[in-house]
């Protein structure tokens, strides 16, 4: 598999890959299998909690630096993240160090990810789980519910205005919590639309990957009262925490940060000052 940055409209290579995978991943077990008696029932009302402070626990992360500590082993910008990658064991050390939540990527092709790293992380740890992925149809809600999560990701420059509203009403359905991400302010209107509450914004294009940190604080300044906001991407330091969050954001999503080092749980205490 190539490390290096593939051409064009990246973001429309991974969806169509998603389809197709998607679409084999239902042939072998189609959706009226996935509903088992008995499974545990996502805690979506717990995630959101989870971003805003409301509910933790004592010896929670403060609540200026709420983290969605992520599970990634590879990026398609940087290739390989991590060799030694075992997603329970470096989720268990997030929750340790304090993490609000824990994203764990399942997208196969591009992030070496794989549903069952959900599955085994949701094992792990009683923190709430965000799946995150290129989610595309109702089927990836049925086993996100299946695999343990509380929470999935919808990328609005992924879908259609149709297709993100019925999803965000299935996710709901189902007792999903869903993290929206937008990258400008046309995507952020068109989450707002169907009443999106926990927005996430991008500061890397996933169409060229590039990352731009002004488009958190631009973005930030048009979020409506009552709006969860995390940022997303290019998060590195203490100060990053300190300037977004006085721009408003009330919980961040760091992934290659963390992974990246040798032990991703001090990673994240350092990031946090602790």
């Amino acid at each position: 598999m190539s490390t290096t940055t593939p051409s064009g409209d990246l973001l429309m290579t991974i969806v169509a890959a998603t389809r197709r995978i998607v679409e084999v991943r239902e042939a072998a077990r189609p959706a009226s299998t996935l509903v088992r008696a008995g499974q545990r029932a996502p805690r979506g009302g717990a995630f959101e909690l989870a971003l805003t402070g409301a509910g933790q626990p004592a010896g929670a992360m403060p609540q200026s630096a709420r983290i969605i500590a992520e599970c990634k082993r590879r990026s398609p910008s940087k290739g390989i993240l991590r060799e030694d990658y075992h997603p329970a064991q470096h989720a268990r050390a997030y929750a340790q160090a304090g993490a609000a939540a824990i994203s764990v990527l399942t997208e196969p092709t591009f992030f070496d990810g794989d549903p069952q790293h959900l599955s085994d992380v949701r094992l792990a740890v009683d923190l709430p789980l965000l799946r995150k992925d290129f989610i595309v149809s109702d089927y990836q809600l049925l086993e996100a519910v299946v695999l343990g999560a509380d929470a999935v990701l919808l990328i609005v420059g992924a879908l259609g205005d149709d297709d993100l509203k019925r999803l965000l009403r299935s996710a709901a359905g189902l007792g999903l919590a869903v993290l929206v991400e937008v990258h400008d302010l046309s995507e952020l209107d068109r989450a707002l639309d169907p009443g999106a509450r926990v927005i996430g914004v991008n500061s890397r294009n996933l169409r060229t990957l590039t990352v731009d940190l002004d488009v958190l604080e631009v973005l930030s300044a048009r979020l409506p009262e009552g709006i969860v906001a995390v940022a997303e991407s290019g998060i590195r330091s203490p100060a990053d925490l300190s300037r977004l969050s006085a721009a408003g954001y009330d919980a961040f999503l760091v992934g290659e940060r963390l992974i990246t080092q040798p032990d991703p749980g001090a990673a994240l205490r350092e990031l946090c000052g602790r």
